[in-house]
């Protein structure tokens, strides 16, 4: 499923980019990434290639239409409990918040890429069977390279370099936060990588059997269903470790900091409601 996963999830690039232009050129831009990203595995040509286009463009019209003023409405709400500090409720309905819409981003990006699918030839699949084992190779270099202490370092700074990216530099005590973190929470890569190629197997098997349409868009919902025993488990615990993590810092957050974080989302449900005005101008449905 990583690779539906991938581009259905694509656009949320644009939540890492700084400034309301850089979201609402990002986002305005993004069907052409992602044709170029879904063809890159699919292979697609002439008509292929313009029923690819098709479906990419009903996706962002369903996406700006439905999902954007769920976008909204989050940030805006984000930006009214960090004003007040968080709570461990806070952090959960964040949480469950995010995954509920990227459940419902995946469920619609699959309805529309499964037709496709099932019509792959062997070669086409093949190529989609390369893309899969290129991107195991990327991940294995990014997550599973070094030692377990070069990538627990690996991962405190990737953190960190989020965090900054919304409330400005940490301070010291706060990097030591992070570190600390990093060094006692679950390392799990090896379980995540087992995992990634379990679903890339999966909508292999879909894509010969011919069942993508039948059965991908509820299976790329329920991404994380039938996961081993042991990844469910690592990934609660370094779930709960971190919600600790973000509960510590936001107590720690300076004055601006805070006003830096809460502008940032307050700027980011602005671009989600002006992007979905669009839609509602052009008649999205």
């Amino acid at each position: 499923m990583s690779g539906v996963k991938s581009v259905a999830l694509a656009l949320a690039a644009a939540w890492l980019l700084a400034g309301c232009s850089a979201l609402r050129l990002a986002y305005d831009n993004a069907g052409l990434y992602v044709h170029y990203r879904a063809n890159s595995y699919l292979d697609l040509q002439g008509s292929g290639a313009e029923a690819l286009d098709e479906r990419i463009a009903s996706f962002f019209e369903w996406h700006r239409a439905k999902e954007l003023p769920h976008y909204a409405r989050i940030a805006e709400e984000a930006a009214q409990r960090l004003e007040k500090g968080l709570s461990p409720a806070d952090i959960l309905w964040g949480y469950d918040s995010a995954v509920a819409r990227a459940r419902e981003s995946l469920r619609a990006a699959a309805e529309r890429i499964a037709p496709l699918l099932d019509q792959l030839t062997p070669a086409q699949l093949a190529n989609v069977e390369r893309r899969f084992a290129d991107d195991n190779q990327r991940f294995a270099r990014e997550f599973l390279r070094g030692s377990e202490d070069e990538r627990r370092l690996r991962r405190a700074r990737r953190i960190e370099s989020r965090l900054e990216d919304w409330v400005g530099r940490l301070t010291k005590a706060q990097a030591e936060r992070v570190r600390e973190f990093s060094r006692r929470a679950p390392l799990y890569d090896e379980l995540r990588d087992r995992d990634r190629r379990r679903l890339q197997a999966e909508l292999l098997a879909l894509a010969r059997a011919r069942q993508a349409v039948r059965s991908l868009p509820q299976r790329a919902a329920d991404w994380d269903g039938g996961r081993d025993p042991d990844y469910r488990q690592a990934s609660e615990a370094a779930r709960q470790q971190f919600f600790a993590l973000l509960l510590d810092l936001d107590r720690s957050l300076t004055v601006e900091q805070r006003a830096r974080a809460q502008a940032n989302l307050r700027r980011y449900a602005e671009d989600f409601r002006a992007l979905a005005r669009r839609a509602e101008a052009s008649g999205g449905r």
